[in-house]
């Protein structure tokens, strides 16, 4: 059995909550986590401009929050992840229905989101053919999530004076050259292959912590979570 690290419920648990910070807290999270893929969903499956995407993002965002629909999510009818994706569709059709771009949530303070970034990774994509829109928003959150995870890594491992141990598993496992071995590294870092495999196993058992930290914070059930782990990463959570 593996070895899970502590982790917060899920995030309807959390918003279900009647403690207001507990309930900002997973609205952060669900914000991190899936504002990237519902932009990029509506800028390709549904043809979308830049701005009226990024206006859509917002104002789904919003009413998530201030209109509490998520609290009506049921996980026996659908993953999370699912639900999210047809809410987004819900909101582009009603605001086609409308004959007017969805306001920004109607003037309320904008989330801080790096939109240009966004779109730089989109521009880099070259999509032959329309992507299945299920397949496409599962992917892009999964993009999301372990773009979270190296992020904290990165971070965490940086701040504690072992920057090697990221720069290593860049170089091997995140962009990683042709034929590039434990042993070029060991020559290149001023290591022995030992050291580099025990640094590499390291920072890949941390990164693995943070992505299922960040995954359960994002499901709408444990059951969702546990499913989604075996999926993810072939371990069976408790």
């Amino acid at each position: 059995m593996a070895s899970f690290p502590p982790t917060r419920h899920s995030v309807i648990q959390r918003i279900r909550t009647s403690d207001p910070s507990v309930r900002r807290d997973a609205f952060d999270d669900l914000v991190n986590g899936y504002w990237k893929p519902v932009y990029k969903y509506l800028r390709i499956n549904w043809h979308l401009a830049d701005e009226d995407a990024q206006d859509l993002t917002q104002s789904l965002f919003f009413e998530a929050f201030q209109k509490a629909w998520l609290e009506r999510y049921e996980p026996e009818r659908a993953r999370f992840r699912t639900f999210i994706r047809l809410c987004a569709d819900r909101l582009v059709m009603n605001a086609k229905q409308s004959a007017a771009r969805a306001k920004r949530g109607g003037g309320a303070q904008m989330i801080p989101l790096d939109f240009t970034e966004a779109e730089r990774e989109l521009q880099g994509r070259h999509l032959s053919t329309p992507p299945d829109a299920e397949e496409f928003f599962h992917r892009e959150f999964i993009r999301a999530l372990f773009d979270r995870a190296v992020a904290a890594v990165r971070a965490e491992f940086e701040s504690t004076g072992r920057s090697v141990h990221v720069r290593l598993f860049d170089r091997h496992d995140l962009s990683p050259s042709d034929g590039v071995s434990y042993a070029q590294l060991a020559e290149e870092f001023g290591l022995t292959t030992t050291q580099v495999t025990n640094y590499l196993a390291q920072v890949r058992r941390r990164f693995r912590e943070r992505a299922l930290e960040a995954l359960h914070s994002l499901c709408g059930s444990d059951e969702e979570y546990r499913r989604e782990a075996r999926e993810l990463f072939g371990v069976d959570a408790e």
